[in-house]
């Protein structure tokens, strides 16, 4: 059993770094990659529960997510400077696509895994409400306002407009950082009376030694996972080509590749009962996708002179508005019940559809 447990702790990053070194001189094939992504987002899941499991939460949840962001807007930034077609709206459709696969399928989808199991589950209202607030107001803010300034003309914030909104975004999201982390944990953490029920909060915590080789090692995975997503791109982008379907489609893929460790993670824990951690997972990964890559692309695109288109067309700005209307009101009671996570998986389904058939 133990040899096991070391062979999983090291198979996967080994098999993620062999591919990436030798795929393209043996020319592996796209479902050999895959499989390899696949256990890699398994293996960086294990670790970011050993860590979350020693710092408590809402930390573990916290790294796990800012650890993913980072990463991904580092791969964003790359393929801008590559300057290929379609650059100018690679971090706006990005962002959107993460957005509305966070707050719909996998908002929707652990929803309706917890209920299915436990009926109906309780979180804490306060922090919630709070994750709401501020994600309403960045997803305004960089996403929809750039197609009502008149300075440049949208979807375009003029360089002051988008230093502005990227300053202003980057200090919202440390605000909320810090009252997630410090001034008021307490609205992020687990109702009473579910964590007295939690059988793994009263598990032994991990040593030391064995959170910081899980560190190292859910660092390592967490950047296979996104350059083998960035390998698999030729091979998702031909696919897409050769069933007719828009290019937009290659962005969807590519941000649900990215967010597999946090939405396996998600899912696990609203299966044990523990629906605070799903929805800070969820919400805090929302939350940094916004407030740190578009400040980070917003720096880039002044910086090197790149345009940068932010405003979304009009079919995304009304699912994105829908999305976070029903997403205050079917997280506005404390509780969740099937038809909460039936209705987040309704409109990603509409979102997924309108975007193969424009």
């Amino acid at each position: 059993m133990q040899r096991l447990r070391y062979t999983w702790i090291w198979m996967p990053p080994l098999l993620g770094a062999l591919s990436l070194v030798f795929g393209d001189a043996l020319t592996f094939p796209a479902l050999l990659l895959g499989a390899v992504l696949i256990l890699t987002v398994l293996a960086a899941v294990h670790h970011a529960e050993i860590i979350a499991h020693k710092v408590g939460e809402p930390f573990g949840t916290f790294l796990l997510a800012l650890a993913v962001t980072v990463i991904e807007a580092g791969l964003i930034l790359t393929l801008m400077l590559q300057g290929k077609e379609g650059s100018a709206t690679l971090a706006r459709d990005t962002v959107f696509s993460a957005v509305m696969i966070i707050l719909n399928a996998l908002v929707g989808t652990f929803i309706l895994v917890g209920a299915l199991r436990h009926h109906e589950q309780d979180f804490q209202q306060t922090g919630v409400s709070a994750s709401l607030a501020t994600l309403c107001t960045l997803t305004v803010l960089t996403l929809v306002l750039p197609n009502f300034a008149i300075s440049a003309g949208g979807p375009y914030y003029s360089p002051a407009q988008l230093g502005f909104v990227a300053v202003v975004s980057l200090l919202l999201y440390l605000t909320f950082v810090s009252v997630q982390t410090m001034r008021h944990r307490n609205y992020f953490l687990p109702p009473a009376d579910v964590a007295a029920q939690d059988p793994d909060a009263h598990a032994p915590p991990p040593s030391g030694r064995q959170t910081l080789l899980s560190a190292v090692l859910l660092i390592v995975c967490l950047t296979e996972v996104v350059l083998l997503a960035k390998a698999l791109a030729p091979s998702i982008e031909r696919s897409v080509a050769a069933a007719g379907a828009p290019h937009a489609v290659v962005g969807v893929v590519i941000a649900g590749l990215v967010l597999l460790p946090e939405s396996i993670a998600a899912i696990r824990a609203a299966s044990s009962n523990r629906l605070q951690t799903s929805l800070n997972l969820a919400l805090g990964s929302a939350l940094a996708t916004i407030g740190l890559t578009i400040p980070a692309v917003a720096a880039l695109s002044l910086y090197v002179g790149l345009p940068l288109a932010l405003g979304l067309d009009p079919r995304s700005i009304v699912l994105l508005g829908l999305t976070l209307l029903v997403s205050t009101l079917s997280l506005g009671t404390a509780r969740t019940t099937v038809l909460q996570g039936v209705v987040h998986l309704v409109i990603f389904g509409v979102f997924m559809f309108t975007t193969l058939v424009p």
